[in-house]
């Protein structure tokens, strides 16, 4: 597309000239004044305006004001006749993208509207970023309805905007990445970085140099000075997942910037205050490792101003349908196939699974289906058999009954549990073999053979 130009300037032979010079390349507009200028700017849209500094009535400066006003903001190029230091000052201030002395010098226009449409391009594809980082990381991106997911999503809400340091507990799997992300995306330091550490990922003495970077010399291989996480961080979020993995002596040096707001990088000796909001993450008990002398119990206590505790899925397995429909999309979208469709006793089958490895296993599997089987259907007897039983869980208590069966009790072993579900399917289809089947996500011929092995339930009538 053409970009479009509008050229404000009272005197009528600079703006003819200079629309004729532009016309070959542009698509060029000209007003003869600042209030003819606001009327063109409400009907249509430019992408440059060059305007004159001194006009009779409203001065250029008011130009950029409007211009900057509106909602898709021009670039805007000053000119004057002037060319005084104050007015190029104050123009720029207002937020005039460049400016140029009269007579125009065509060429070096030129290369003024080239940059200004790279600039505003620039703009335009940062804002779209912004945008789609706010949608993926909101809270309206974390997939579930279920009580105690809408608990942890309140909490978020009025920790984010604060600068308490924050814990999130949960399993691997549970999405605390997302969570810190989601606290940073609804913070005042959105537009700062947000940087991650992984620190089951690098070894003791790596991770030490990572975090808070080193200088010249401070040990073998290291060449030059270089920044940490936390330097990088600076008015941002530093997220440190895994962090019961932490060495004592990293333990130290974070405990120290928790304290002071400064860190040392290795080999150095000289603080360096930072502004940085510190969010952590462990899948293990911290109060006990505190408890063991694995963890210091004074920096438990400053890490631990405001907890989250992420809920495992298996408690809420009225989420699970909402995160399969969420990544069946995402999936389908990506690989460019027609999506899947869960049939209800495959659903009811992946709602009653204790999902070990949490929202992660989920999203594995449901791209593992979008893929292989590109837009058809996948029924219980799809399923990979480790779903089809509904496995022990010692320390859990599901929130509520899952299809109108009652949830597997921890209370009872592997067996009883199979046991239990059988009975419930063959009563809930009326004694039906083949749906008593389908419920279970088995074949008739294993049906026969558990009530074979089972014969006091073979009595439940037709």
């Amino acid at each position: 597309m053409v970009p479009s130009v509008l050229i404000v300037d009272d005197e009528k032979h600079t703006r003819d000239g200079l629309k004729q010079a532009l016309d070959e390349n542009y698509e060029v507009t000209v007003a003869g004044n600042a209030d003819e200028a606001f009327n063109l700017m409400e009907a249509e849209q430019f992408d440059v305006i060059i305007t004159d500094l001194r006009m009779p009535g409203k001065s250029g400066l008011k130009v950029i004001d409007k211009a900057l006003s509106l909602p898709n903001r021009p670039a805007v190029i000053m000119m004057t006749a002037y060319g005084s230091i104050d007015s190029a000052v104050e123009a720029m201030r207002r937020g005039a993208v460049d400016f140029l002395t009269k007579p125009v010098n065509i060429e070096r226009l030129e290369v003024l509207i080239q940059r200004a449409l790279k600039a505003k391009t620039l703009e335009v594809e940062v804002k779209q970023l912004h945008e789609r980082l706010d949608e993926k990381f909101s809270f309206e991106g974390i997939v579930g309805n279920s009580e105690a997911l809408r608990e942890v999503i309140d909490k978020v809400k009025l920790v984010a905007p604060s600068r308490a340091t924050v814990l999130i507990e949960g399993e691997s799997g549970t999405g605390k990445e997302l969570i810190a992300q989601a606290i940073h995306q609804a913070s005042p330091r959105a537009r700062a970085p947000f940087i991650a550490v992984h620190c089951a990922a690098l070894s003791e003495s790596l991770l030490e140099s990572e975090i808070f970077g080193h200088e010249r010399g401070a040990f073998t291989g290291a060449t030059e000075r270089r920044i940490g996480r936390f330097e990088a961080a600076d008015s941002g979020t530093l997220f440190l997942d895994e962090i019961s993995e932490i060495s004592q002596s990293t333990q130290v040096k974070l405990l120290r910037f928790l304290e002071t707001k400064s860190i040392e990088r290795v080999g150095g000796n000289k603080p360096i205050e930072l502004d940085v909001r510190l969010v952590a993450a462990t899948n293990r008990n911290l109060e006990k490792l505190v408890h063991e002398e694995k963890f210091r119990e004074d920096l438990f206590f400053r890490l631990n101003v405001v907890r989250i505790t992420l809920p495992p899925l298996r408690t809420r397995p009225d989420d699970v349908p909402l995160l399969l429909s969420h990544y069946i999309k995402i999936f389908s979208d990506e690989n460019k196939v027609p999506p899947i469709t869960i049939e209800p006793g495959a659903l009811r089958t992946l709602q009653a699974y204790s999902w070990p490895g949490n929202i992660r296993e989920l999203r594995n599997f449901v791209e593992n289906a979008v893929v292989l089987r590109r837009g058809g259907k996948l029924t219980e007897f799809d399923l990979d058999p480790k779903f089809r039983v509904a496995p022990v869980v010692a320390d859990v208590t599901v929130s509520g009954p899952v299809s109108g069966a009652e949830p597997a009790s921890s209370s009872l072993s592997v067996e009883e549990n199979e046991k239990r579900l059988l009975r419930e399917a063959l009563i809930k289809s009326r004694g039906n073999r083949t749906k008593a089947a389908q419920f279970m996500g088995i074949s008739r011929r294993t049906l026969h053979r558990k009530l074979a092995q089972w014969p006091e339930l073979d009595v439940i009538d037709r």
